[in-house]
C-alpha cells in the first residue's frame, strides 16, 4: 500500500512524500528513519466521501493546529499545511478563507472572527488574548481542555440516559404490539362470550374491537401525534416552556441550576486565564445561562464594576453555591481566580454526574416494574376468560 505523508525535515521545512509500506505505522517509521518528523499520513488512492463532506469542527482544528505549532511550524505554515491537507468540503473552504486573511495581513483573531458560524465569540476572545502574550499554543491548549471537560460531562449524561431510553422504547413497542395487534384478535375470538367475561377483560376487548375496526384512522392519528411532537420539540418556545416546568421541580431544578453554574464557572475561568477582565468575561458568558438567570448575572456584573469581589457579587445574585463562594474567596486571596473557577466547575460537574448516576439507578428498576406490570396486566386480562373456562370444565 502507498501512503502520502507530510513531515518536517531537519531544517524544519514542510516536505511531502509517498512511501510504500504494509501499514501506516510502518510508513511513519520509515519516514522517521529518514530523519523526518511526520505530522500527517493517509493511504493514497482512498477517497472517502464522508471525509470530503466533513463539517468543520473548531475543537478538531485546534488540536491539529496545536500539534503543528508544537512540531515547530509557525502559524502561517501550520494553517497552509491544514489547508493543503483538506482539498474538498467545508473544512477546506474555512481553512482557505483563514489563509487568505492571514496573507492579507490580518491578525489570526480577526481571521477567525470573520467566520462566526464556525468560531464562537469565546474562541475569538481566547485568540485575541493570546495575541497579547504571543503564545497561541497555550490558548489553544486551554480551549481544547475546555471542550474536553464539556464533552466529558455530556458523555456522562448521554451514557446514563441510553439504557433507560432503550428500555422505555422497547417496553412501549411491546405494549403497543399487544394492544394494537394481539388484543384485537383476541377480541374477535371472545366476541360471542363477551357477556360472561370479567369487567376489565370486557373493557380491554371492547378497546381491541374498536382498534380492529378502525386500524387505519388510528394509525394515521398516531403518526400525526408523533409528527406534532417532533415539530414541537424543534420549536424554541416549546423547549423553553418545558425547561421552565422542569426548573420548578425541587430536586431536578436545583441540579439543573448547578449544571448551569458549572458551565458559567468553567467558561469564565478559561477567559480569566486567557487575560480577559472579569466584567467582560461575565458579559461574554451570559448566553450560556438559562433566560431567567441572566438578570441575576447582570446584577452581579454591576456589583463587580462597583469594586466588589466576584465571590460577594455572585453570592449576592444567587449564582454561587456555598462551596463555590468559599473556593472563590480562596482564589481571590491566591490571585488565581481563573484556575479556581475551573476547579469549582469540576467539583459541580462531578456532583451533577453523581446525581444522574443515582437517578438512573433508581429510575431503571421503577421503569422496568411499571412496564412489567402494564404488559402483565394486559396478558392476564386477555387470558382471564380461558382461565375461567378451564375452571368451569373442572
Amino acid at each position: 500500500m502507498q501512503f502520502h505523508l507530510q513531515a518536517l525535515d531537519a531544517r524544519q521545512q514542510v516536505v511531502s512524500l509517498t512511501l510504500t509500506a504494509a501499514s501506516e505505522a510502518a510508513a511513519r517509521e520509515e519516514a522517521r528513519r529518514q530523519g523526518l518528523n511526520v505530522f500527517f499520513a493517509s493511504q493514497k488512492g482512498i477517497r472517502l466521501k464522508a471525509r470530503r463532506a466533513a463539517r468543520f469542527s473548531a475543537a478538531l482544528f485546534s488540536v491539529e493546529l496545536m500539534a503543528l505549532l508544537e512540531a515547530g511550524l509557525n502559524l502561517v505554515e501550520a494553517l497552509q499545511t491544514l489547508a493543503e491537507k483538506e482539498v474538498h468540503g467545508e473544512r477546506h473552504e474555512v481553512l482557505a478563507t483563514m489563509v487568505a486573511a492571514i496573507r492579507r495581513g490580518e491578525p489570526f483573531s480577526q481571521a477567525v472572527a470573520s467566520l462566526p458560524r464556525h468560531f464562537p465569540p469565546l474562541y475569538v476572545a481566547t485568540i485575541q488574548a493570546s495575541e497579547r502574550t504571543g503564545d497561541v499554543k497555550e490558548s489553544l491548549g486551554r480551549y481544547i481542555a475546555y471542550q474536553e471537560e464539556l464533552d466529558r460531562v455530556k458523555k456522562k449524561v448521554i451514557s446514563a440516559s441510553i439504557y433507560p431510553a432503550i428500555l422505555a422504547i422497547v417496553g412501549s413497542l411491546v405494549l403497543g404490539f399487544l394492544m394494537f395487534y394481539v388484543v384485537p384478535r383476541f377480541a374477535r375470538v371472545y366476541e360471542d362470550m363477551a357477556g360472561g367475561l370479567p369487567l376489565f377483560s370486557r373493557l380491554l376487548l371492547v378497546f381491541g374491537k374498536f382498534v380492529g375496526d378502525h386500524a387505519w384512522p388510528i394509525a394515521f392519528a398516531i403518526a400525526c401525534v408523533v409528527a406534532l411532537f417532533f415539530w414541537a420539540i424543534s420549536r424554541p418556545s416549546f423547549r423553553a416552556a418545558c425547561n421552565a416546568r422542569l426548573w420548578r421541580l425541587p430536586a431536578i431544578g436545583e441540579r439543573m441550576k448547578v449544571y448551569q453554574l458549572a458551565r458559567l464557572y468553567r467558561t469564565a475561568g478559561m477567559l480569566l486565564r486567557a487575560g480577559i477582565p472579569a466584567v467582560r468575561a461575565l458579559d461574554m458568558v451570559k448566553d450560556l445561562l438559562a433566560t431567567h438567570l441572566r438578570p441575576q448575572l447582570a446584577a452581579a456584573k454591576k456589583e463587580i464594576e462597583q469594586g466588589k469581589p466576584m465571590s460577594v457579587a455572585l453570592g449576592a445574585a444567587g449564582l454561587a453555591t456555598p462551596v463555590a463562594t468559599r473556593m472563590m474567596e480562596v482564589g481571590e486571596r491566591g490571585g488565581d481566580m481563573g484556575g479556581m473557577l475551573g476547579q469549582i466547575a469540576r467539583f459541580h460537574d462531578d456532583e451533577v454526574a453523581r446525581f444522574i448516576d443515582w437517578f438512573t439507578r433508581a429510575f431503571e428498576p421503577l421503569l422496568m416494574t411499571a412496564l412489567g406490570l402494564a404488559v402483565g396486566a394486559v396478558v392476564v386480562l386477555m387470558y382471564m376468560p380461558i382461565f375461567e373456562l378451564a375452571g368451569s370444565i373442572r
